[in-house]
């Protein structure tokens, strides 16, 4: 089966929101790698609930995103810190927020889009998570920050 364009953007975006909550839960669970993309791979991509059908996830980015953001957390955290304000270190920052700058600094840092892509796909992930709040120009401005110092030639 051929993909049009459109069929794996959304699953490439899938992927990214996969990504996320599989970070998310691996810190609040305390769950192996392994297992949490196994869990992903097994049950959520392309579950099916009385809502609606999740879609199925680009499973190549997935693991990438997940497998880098573990292997190079400390310097995707410490690329995330400096873009913070001083009185906001990464540990008072929603786990929400902080899987999703996991994810996003793994694209930015080891990915293959351009970081424009990266930090639109994120941005949009974050007005889902929080359609009411501040936190996507907050999640704009912290992951244009990393995207500069990531990849400069970028811009």
């Amino acid at each position: 089966m051929t993909l049009s364009g459109n069929q794996k953007r959304k699953m490439k975006s899938a992927a990214r929101l996969y990504a996320v909550q599989a970070l998310f839960q691996m810190e609040h669970s305390g769950q192996t790698t392994e297992a949490v993309m196994r869990e992903f791979e097994d049950y959520r991509f392309g579950e099916h609930f009385e809502e609606g059908d999740m879609i199925e996830g680009d499973q190549a980015l997935f693991e990438k995103l997940v497998e880098d953001a573990v292997n190079y957390q400390s310097s995707i955290d410490q690329a995330t810190d400096r873009a913070l304000v001083a009185r906001w270190p990464l540990g008072r920052i929603d786990p929400t927020l902080r899987a999703l700058f996991r994810a996003a600094g793994a694209e930015m840092a080891h990915g293959e889009a351009p970081p424009k892509v990266v930090i639109s796909e994120f941005v949009e992930m974050a007005q889902a998570f929080f359609p009411e709040g501040k936190e996507p120009s907050f999640v704009n401005a912290v992951l244009d920050h990393m995207a500069r110092e990531m990849k400069p030639e970028a811009f």
